[in-house]
């Protein structure tokens, strides 16, 4: 379920990205954030350099930061001192543990054959009722981009079909332009779902 030379990637490379994106959070961040209750638990999937960790802290959530890279994870703490761990994605097995899951740019680095299951698992990781925000790079084949990390590239309507059936309701969707890391301008999918209430 994780791709070797993406994970390796990302641990060569984790000084280089904690400095390069500053410490200016997700511009999605707060706009979710407002959507939660005061004291919310939040699980956090690609954590990164702890930007948006620092973030949801800082706005009294209760926050569970995760990476799937040692490298990363070890540059949030030093950064930010979030307590982040490291967990891949396929490594989540949790129920009606959390409140709201953030994955912030991540959740694209995922197979397509292998998201249908982890959708399924940050499904079942929330409470009834509970949130979920990810956004994707938008494409019509999986594939790696210039720097050689994998990106399942799906268009926007595949997606959303994922997510309904892992049994999520999409609460909002936004599809925008972007530049990705590796200089190519491409379009993203931003969604927020709801786990419905049983």
């Amino acid at each position: 379920m994780s791709d070797p030379a993406t994970l390796a990637f990302y641990e060569k490379r984790a000084p280089h990205y904690t400095l390069s994106f500053g410490q200016a959070p997700s511009r999605h961040l707060d706009g979710f954030l407002d959507r939660l209750p005061a004291g919310a638990t939040i699980l956090e999937l690609g954590c990164g350099g702890g930007r948006d960790s620092a973030r949801i802290i800082e706005r009294g959530f209760a926050l569970d930061a995760t990476d799937g890279v040692a490298a990363m994870v070890r540059k949030a703490n030093e950064r930010f001192d979030v307590g982040a761990r490291q967990m891949r994605f396929d490594e989540l097995d949790a129920e009606n543990s959390c409140d709201a899951v953030w994955a912030h740019a991540c959740l694209l680095h995922v197979a397509r054959a292998d998201l249908p299951e982890v959708l399924r698992r940050i499904h079942r990781a929330l409470r009834p009722g509970g949130w979920h925000f990810a956004n994707y790079k938008l494409g019509a084949g999986e594939g790696r981009d210039l720097l050689g990390r994998l990106h399942n590239f799906a268009p926007s309507d595949w997606l959303l079909d994922r997510y309904r059936d892992a049994g999520f309701a999409i609460v909002e969707t936004e599809e925008y332009p972007g530049m990705a890391a590796d200089g190519t301008q491409r379009d993203w999918l931003a969604l927020t779902a709801r786990k419905g209430f049983a």
